[in-house]
């Protein structure tokens, strides 16, 4: 006999039977309703079977109602043992993601990427440094080049034009004048 057609509820009298499947609940009670009420009964079910089964309806609402009651007050009291030890939604959650860090930083994956991006940075770092180098490298041969020699030399005439040979002298005074502002 195929399992998926059968009773398989414990405490059903028909417990094993095969079960007829029916499309829709259309010849189900609405919830509150008793007897038959102008309904048709399913096909293959008596009006016994179906007033026992309406009866078993009943009881498991019943206990489903009670074990929601249950886990209610369940859940107060577990409320009431936190904040008695201290427990708050915050602390919990403060807890968690603190856990839940360490794991990260624990995982291979997590250890695999920090140890890729250490090893990026040292590359980078000596790149970075090598560019460095090499820009102060030509920085200093411009600047002993005949061409930037000549660019100095054309500045230094044009600053004596425009200042004059007492430049010099007021350029190096550290307290500004009347006649040498500060701008």
């Amino acid at each position: 006999m195929d399992p998926v057609g059968q009773d398989v509820n414990l405490n059903s009298p028909n417990k094993g039977l095969p079960v007829e499947h029916s499309a829709g609940l259309d010849g189900f009670p609405v919830e509150g309703t008793l007897g038959n009420s102008g309904n048709p009964l399913p096909p293959g079910l008596t009006e016994e079977e179906a007033e026992e089964l309406r009866s078993e309806l009943i009881k498991v609402e019943e206990e489903i109602g009670t074990l929601r009651q249950v886990l209610s007050a369940k859940e107060r009291h577990a409320t009431e043992l936190k904040r008695k030890l201290g427990l708050s939604p915050l602390n919990e959650l403060k807890q968690n993601l603190t856990k839940s860090w360490q794991d990260v930083q624990t995982s291979n994956a997590y250890k695999k990427t920090q140890e890729t991006l250490s090893q990026a940075g040292q590359k980078t770092s000596a790149a970075l440094t090598n560019v460095g180098s090499a820009i102060s490298r030509k920085l200093g041969d411009m600047r002993n080049s005949a061409t930037f020699k000549s660019f100095e030399d054309k500045v230094g005439n044009m600053k004596y034009k425009v200042v004059g040979p007492r430049g010099d002298e007021g350029m190096n005074s550290t307290s500004p004048t009347q006649e040498n502002p500060p701008f």
